[in-house]
């Protein structure tokens, strides 16, 4: 049966906070369980404001991991009373020594207490969920043990005054070294080193009895979480984060790549074997990668998120916990921002704002992943949104790209990740699937491989994939590879793709972006740590020229690009302010082109990708909710109540632009705001 639908379960998408500012907004709903049909109609009705339902499981390798790369998203989620629960992989015990740095961490002379310093880490975190959730970090919890599916056991605290905030501790051991060779780890687990890892219990926990997990009983673990609480939004880390070139260490801890790949393979065993379960989402975290980048919070923010790591790292060293082992982790004590993780948030997935994009006119398609599998809603002209419609196959990675072709026609492109049986199989590659006729069902999904040489060479970390179709529907599509560089796959007039080809460029982040201009020359444009590269026409059927400098300033990453006259407009956030910048850039007939001055669109802070369409702006807020602001206007933005995950994506139709993202509830929320302002209906699409 679908899930019941309330009026709770729906948020209005905007509050209007300036004047003259209007918008309509549906939620195609859609959401069923995973046994039940895929597309549902809706019909609209109007609802008070109010934040989306949902609920989040969040599962990193080590305590703290959640605090430096989750937050300030953990913190909204709890502040709005949605249901989070976190699952720690192993104990992090490191070297079993609780001192700050500087006054003992490294110190042969004190002894190591392995199971005193997880116990440590433990009450930090404890101490920080009660700050954020009740404003008190010494509200209290029940901890209990329960059962895993993998056979072992594991901690399990609720915090007694929000029950809904739950932590899970499986309490294995962590690797003690971030790049190491350790076969007693994840990592040595999932390469099939060791047949078992063992557990590192904490002084405290209520698991008395020790346990060991093969790799398909850690999988089976971490599925058994995610049914016992049936998230509609699953935060993970970056399974993919790459190595640095100069001497091939990985860009993030061993242990937060490796546990995000069990993470993947038991989303996908519990995609599989759960069917009577809500749709969920994935949204996967940088990590220390974090460090070389931009600061992409606003000060405020930054300063907030670093606090409540004060109190996980028990700077104040009062003894308000009562805990022999110390009420938290005392080697985060000395510089609770880490090496500048604090200051930052970034997405290493779905952080693209190309996913909706209209077919034939009138009719609009948007695109997410659902439950490991791509999904599409769409809306008739001047109709309502249905969906979710699941495409066949699995193992479609967040986020997704979607391309207009010339008679109508809707592509859709991705990453697709299959893990194989063995840890040499595992493989990421671009996938692509078109329409057989406008309006009409999609094909199956073809490969385009990868310029990946190997996942061992460069962790598979490739981009996600930005794509241009030219006058006779033929799509080029552009990947930031491993080695940072820019590469291009072109399809050929049989359907069939290119191998891919080396367009240059260095130390590229995030993913490319593209557009066409008035003219039809094509713009393809990718951030760097300190600016941005470009790759432009000439003219439409010239070669694409590139990469050239565009002077423009460092940027937060997330970059969008939308046809702006006889240019393309770019927007990018100020690092370490996160307000909204934009630059319009002109083809010229060398490679570098034309860029105008930079503009700020003013108004509030906030973080990730800004999606646009003709004089509409729409992103994230520094409160974490969607927000809209018209370029050009006033310096204000409406905001909403609503979280959200992912980007948001926007498309000019002529009665307005209508903005959408996927809300935490893994739902389709839309709103339209019409050319010519009137006065503000807000509705609802339910059933």
């Amino acid at each position: 049966m679908p899930l019941p639908v309330t009026r709770r379960r729906f948020a209005v998408l905007l509050t209007v906070l300036t004047a003259g500012a209007t918008g309509v907004l549906s939620v195609a709903t859609g959401q069923q369980t995973a046994a039940e049909g895929t597309l549902e109609k809706s019909r609209a009705a109007a609802l008070p404001a109010s934040v989306t339902s949902g609920s989040v499981v969040q599962v990193v390798a080590h305590p703290d991991d959640d605090l430096f790369f989750m937050n300030p998203d953990l913190s909204r989620s709890l502040l709005s009373g949605t249901q989070v629960t976190t699952a720690y992989l192993t104990s992090g015990e490191s070297d079993g020594r609780n001192e700050a740095h500087g006054g003992g961490a490294n110190d042969p002379e004190q002894p190591a207490d392995h199971a005193h310093y997880a116990e440590a880490r433990q009450n930090g975190i404890r101490s920080a969920y009660a700050q954020m959730a009740t404003g008190d970090r010494t509200s209290a919890w029940k901890r209990t043990v329960m059962a895993t599916a993998g056979g072992g056991r594991a901690e399990l605290d609720v915090l007694i005054a929000k029950p809904q905030v739950n932590l899970v501790w499986l309490m294995l051991r962590e690797a003690r070294s971030t790049g190491g060779d350790t076969p007693e780890s994840l990592r040595g687990l999932w390469n099939g080193r060791i047949p078992a890892l063992a557990s590192q219990l904490t002084s405290g926990t209520p698991v008395k009895q020790p346990y060991t997990y093969t790799k398909d009983q850690l999988v089976q673990a971490i599925a058994g979480v995610l049914e016992r609480y049936r998230p509609t939004t699953i935060r993970m880390q970056d399974p993919t984060p790459n190595r640095y070139g100069e001497n091939g260490r990985y860009t993030d801890h061993q242990d937060h790549m490796y546990g995000a790949r069990f993470v993947q393979a038991a989303t996908a065993a519990y995609a599989d074997r759960v069917q009577n379960r809500p749709h969920f989402t994935v949204q996967n975290y940088l990590g220390y990668h974090n460090s070389t980048l931009p600061h992409s919070l606003d000060p405020q923010t930054a300063e907030t998120k670093t606090g409540f790591l004060r109190t996980y790292a028990w700077q104040d060293h009062q003894d308000y916990c009562g805990s022999p082992s110390g009420c938290g982790d005392r080697k985060v004590a000395g510089n609770p921002t880490g090496r500048n993780w604090a200051q930052s948030l970034r997405y290493s997935r779905a952080d693209s704002t190309s996913w909706m994009t209209e077919g034939t006119p009138g009719r609009l398609w948007a695109f997410a992943t659902l439950d490991g599998r791509s999904a599409y809603w769409t809306r008739n002209p001047g109709g309502d949104w249905a969906g979710p419609n699941l495409l066949p196959g699995t193992g479609i990675d967040p986020g997704a790209t979607a391309a207009r072709l010339p008679d109508g026609r809707v592509a859709v492109l991705a990453t697709r990740t299959t893990l194989g049986s063995a840890a040499a199989e595992y493989r990421r590659e671009v996938v692509y699937a078109v329409q057989s006729a406008p309006d009409g069902p999609f094909g199956p999904w073809q490969s385009l491989g990868t310029p990946e040489r190997s996942d061992d060479e460069g962790t598979s970390a490739i981009s996600s994939p930005a794509a241009a179709v030219d006058a006779r529907g033929l799509l080029t599509v552009y990947l930031r590879d491993s080695r940072r560089t820019l590469r291009a796959s072109t399809q050929r007039q049989d359907g069939s793709f290119s191998a891919w080809d080396r367009l240059g460029g260095e130390d590229l982040q995030g993913d490319p972006v593209t557009a066409l201009d008035s003219a039809g020359r094509r713009h393809v444009y990718a951030t760097t740590t300190a600016s941005v590269l470009a790759w432009t026409q000439h003219a439409p059927d010239a070669p694409l020229l590139g990469p050239a400098p565009t002077g423009l300033p460092a940027t937060t990453v997330p970059l969008s690009a939308s046809p702006d006259g006889a240019g393309v407009r770019l927007f990018f956030r100020r690092p370490d302010s996160g307000v909204v910048r934009t630059a319009l850039v002109t083809a010229a007939p060398t490679a570098r082109p034309q860029v105008s001055s930079v503009t700020e669109a003013g108004g509030r802070a906030g973080y990730g990708a800004v999606g646009a369409a003709g004089r509409l702006l729409v992103g994230r807020a520094d409160s974490g909710t969607i927000s809209t602001t018209g370029l050009g206007g006033p310096p204000a933005w409406s905001e909403s109540r609503m979280l959200f995950a992912g980007a948001p994506s926007a498309v000019l139709e002529p009665s307005g632009t209508t903005t959408a993202v996927l809300g935490l509830d893994a739902e389709l929320h839309t709103t339209t705001t019409p050319t010519t302002p009137t006065r503000p209906t807000w509705h609802h699409a339910v059933h």
